[in-house]
């Protein structure tokens, strides 16, 4: 069992959001000794599943309802698994368009080590747009070709 201060430290989480999620229901089986909140195994791992949900995009609404599917057994598993499987499609989708990101920051990094390098852009701009070093091209590719 643990206290409300040591799950906050250890999900780097604010009492008072612990407090709030309690109020809202997410803790239904939680024990009180002389009023006091105590955690067990099982609200450490539904506080997991909550910031992988909030992490995911979901809001707390939103999360609330997936919590009281939870209540309800075997009858909602088909609802909390197309939940994940939404959750999981659109975090792929935003590490896909952050991938491109990351590889045009570095093609740009290249790009400008290259200039400076040479003192100029004249030999990048020549092997511009598919004559790039192949490592370097990858990342032009992806990262949909801009150069500024």
């Amino acid at each position: 069992m643990y206290t409300i201060g040591q799950v906050s430290e250890m999900f780097n989480i604010p009492i008072s959001t612990l407090r709030y999620y309690d109020k809202e229901g997410f803790f239904p089986n939680m024990e009180r000794q002389s009023g006091i909140r105590k955690f067990s195994d099982a609200e450490i791992s539904a506080l997991h599943i909550i910031e992988c949900l909030k992490c995911s995009g979901l809001e707390i609404k939103e999360i609330k309802q997936f919590m009281e599917m939870t209540t309800k057994g075997a009858e909602t598993y088909e609802a909390r698994k197309k939940l994940f499987e939404t959750r999981r499609a659109a975090v792929e989708a935003e590490i896909a368009q952050l991938q491109k990101t990351l590889d045009m920051l570095k093609y740009k990094c290249w790009y400008y080590e290259t200039a400076i390098k040479d003192g100029n852009e004249d030999g990048i701009k020549a092997m511009l747009p598919d004559n790039l070093p192949p490592e370097i091209q990858k990342l032009y590719d992806n990262g949909s070709g801009h150069t500024a």
